[in-house]
């Protein structure tokens, strides 16, 4: 990966495209995968929340047991 993909211009401004690490300081960016961002000096990650909250299943009737 180019370095002019973590940083664009505009306006006459330097921007930074990526998130850096914390834990390690501006100079080192955090790896974005499809399910977190995560550091690969320290190891540090952030995960992604999901788009949608999971329902719950609607409650079923209980089965009736048969005698033996």
């Amino acid at each position: 990966m180019n370095s002019s993909n973590y940083y664009k211009i505009e306006a006459g401004k330097l921007i930074r495209t990526h998130r850096s690490c914390p834990k390690c300081g501006p100079s080192y960016f955090l790896a974005n995968h499809y399910d977190r961002w995560s550091c690969g000096k320290c190891g540090y990650a952030v995960f992604k929340r999901k788009g949608q909250v999971k329902t719950k299943a609607p409650k079923r009737a209980p089965r009736k047991r048969s005698k033996a």
